[in-house]
């Protein structure tokens, strides 16, 4: 049998998005590090009560509240649950995003200001809000970015430069907030979570990355359980997972 490192027991981590995809493999493999694991979600209310069940198979805490993370007073309100509920934030992982294809010419200034909304504004004010919770517990905060926010993707100009703005303010806020909190991102490449819509697309971009496959969630999951529990002393860092697919 696999023994599983529990290096989170005793820790709470928030997970923002996590019903599903990328957010709930994280959300997992944080309660199998020993965590309490709270989730947000904003439409997906089975999905999201159905990974609470399977979080709290591992022993720890779990529960779920409905935020919009571009609404400050939802924001506001969720945080303050989870700490109530469960005592606090250690860890704070910004993972709730948008994502969107739009040719240059065609994109609309209402799809840029809401990718910018989710995929920005989002993770600064979750922030903005844990940051008590997050200082009293000498907390960590990571923040899922993208290639798309390291590499110009030409179908993707608002999706790119809200995953660059978010890699910056990754950096700003390591700064800003040392020596109490690190902060640090982690950019998915190449995600393969099973969707048949993109099966032909993944396979293309799979013969285009020198690893010769896409990455899976659950190795997004162990890069930002790296940064749970790293030394402190790395802070500031956005953590490309691609299979070498930037270089």
């Amino acid at each position: 049998m696999e023994t599983v490192e529990r290096n989170l027991a005793g820790k709470i981590v928030l997970v923002t998005g996590a019903a599903k995809r990328l957010g709930r493999a994280i959300a997992l493999a944080a309660a199998r590090s020993g965590a309490d694991v709270a989730i947000t979600y904003l439409q997906s209310e089975r999905a999201a009560h159905t990974l609470v069940g399977q979080l709290a198979r591992h022993g720890g805490n779990a529960f779920a509240v409905r935020c919009d993370i571009t609404d400050e007073i939802s924001v506001r309100e969720m945080v303050k649950e989870v700490a109530r509920d469960l005592g606090g934030i250690d860890v704070l992982v910004n993972n709730a995003a948008n994502y969107e294809t739009a040719e240059f010419e065609e994109l609309t200034v209402a799809q840029w200001d809401a990718i910018f909304a989710s995929n920005t504004r989002g993770p600064f004010l979750v922030s903005r809000e844990a940051l008590p919770y997050l200082r009293n517990r000498q907390g960590r905060i990571i923040n899922l970015g993208s290639l798309g926010g390291l590499r110009p993707w030409a179908t993707h100009a608002h999706y790119c430069s809200s995953k660059a703005a978010l890699h910056m303010l990754t950096k700003v806020m390591a700064k800003a907030l040392a020596p109490q909190i690190s902060v640090n991102a982690v950019a998915p490449g190449m995600i393969d979570l099973g969707e048949k819509s993109a099966a032909a697309f993944m396979r293309r971009m799979a013969k285009q990355t020198p690893m010769l496959r896409n990455g899976s969630g659950e190795e997004i999951a162990d890069a930002v359980m790296f940064f749970a529990s790293a030394p402190k002393l790395i802070t500031g860092q956005v953590l490309a997972v691609d299979g070498g697919l930037g270089l």
